[in-house]
């Protein structure tokens, strides 16, 4: 390539502009959809990335794990919250293991997994929750990925799944479970709080803290202005408000249990920005591959908990109980 001053030009004054909304579209006007994976955990993304990416498309065309090729979207322009996965049957074998919903709304599986039937790809049924178990060429018998999958419908005789939660991703003080899926609805409705007051939640994590009694939830977020806003602009008490709603968005045994001070207030810390690239550059350097790297939703090593605690720049708790 050669300098192209002009061009340089045009780059600087786009991105020198007072918000970046929609910013890539002007950058590649040729642009017309945006390609990334929006299941998941990457849920969170969805947001940050209809605000740069205003009005393209957000299209996630496949299911794939280290394991096998699972599935394909086969209506790539659907919302990402619509997203359905056709599993392909020549890809590798595939079997299912039943989970179920338990009393406090977040999914586990059914006790005793080794006395559970699998159930073959062909006899799934609509609304019913699996574990994904892949029997590949490579060598992989009957192995367990981890995903949990729903079904959601049919395509001729191939099942449709949507992406659900990775299994065993769960908060617990006492006896509650708190789920992925459980975490990213209170998340979502806390998060709301922010938009109108110009931040973004880019990045967020959690851990329990038994360090006193009771315990609690404490959740690490990482915000950013929409318009050059500073973190420190931050009203506290609007924090506190994203405590208690996201207290209230949680299952009704979390809510008995603070109730009866078995677990603590919930607790936010926000951390500077740059905190969740430290994080990812730890995992990295333990031998994580990058290019299979996520965001854990829950923080379970205590080196991983030290970089985020080093770079925490404001602490609040939810006032009240939510019930």
């Amino acid at each position: 390539m050669k300098p192209n001053p002009e061009q340089a030009d045009l780059i600087e004054n786009i991105c020198n502009c007072k918000s970046w909304e929609g910013i890539v579209r002007k950058l590649w006007p040729k642009a017309r959809y945006i390609g990334c994976v929006c299941t998941g955990v990457m849920r969170q993304y969805i947001a940050e990335l209809e605000f740069y990416c205003r009005g393209l498309p957000l299209v996630s065309t496949s299911y794939a794990c280290s394991e096998a090729i699972c599935g394909i979207n086969l209506e790539p322009l659907c919302k990402p919250c619509d997203v359905s996965y056709t599993f392909l049957p020549n890809m590798a074998y595939f079997e299912f293991l039943p989970v179920e919903n338990d009393h406090d709304e977040s999914i586990e599986m059914k006790r005793n997994d080794e006395d559970t039937e699998l159930v073959d790809l062909v006899n799934v049924k609509v609304g019913q929750c699996y574990e994904l178990v892949v029997s590949t060429c490579a060598g992989l018998y009957r192995y367990k990925v981890g995903d949990v999958l729903m079904v959601s419908g049919f395509y001729n005789n191939a099942p449709q799944f949507q992406f659900v939660e990775r299994k065993n991703v769960i908060l617990s003080v006492d006896q509650e479970k708190t789920s992925e899926t459980d975490l990213f609805k209170a998340v979502t409705e806390a998060k709301a709080l922010l938009d109108p007051l110009g931040f973004i939640l880019t990045e967020y994590t959690s851990y329990v803290d038994t360090s006193s009694a009771p315990g609690h939830y404490v959740l690490f977020w990482e915000i950013k202005g929409k318009e050059g806003k500073n973190c420190k602009e931050l009203d506290p008490k609007i924090m506190v408000e994203c405590c208690s709603r996201m207290e209230e968005s949680l299952h009704y045994t979390y809510k008995i249990y603070r109730k009866r001070n078995i677990i603590a207030a919930l607790e936010i810390r926000v951390v500077k920005q740059g905190s969740f690239e430290a994080l990812m550059d730890y995992y990295v350097s333990k031998g994580t591959s990058l290019s299979q790297y996520k965001k854990p939703s829950c923080i379970k090593s205590e080196e991983a908990l030290k970089i985020l605690d080093s770079r925490v720049i404001g602490k609040y708790f939810s006032p009240k109980s939510p019930l």
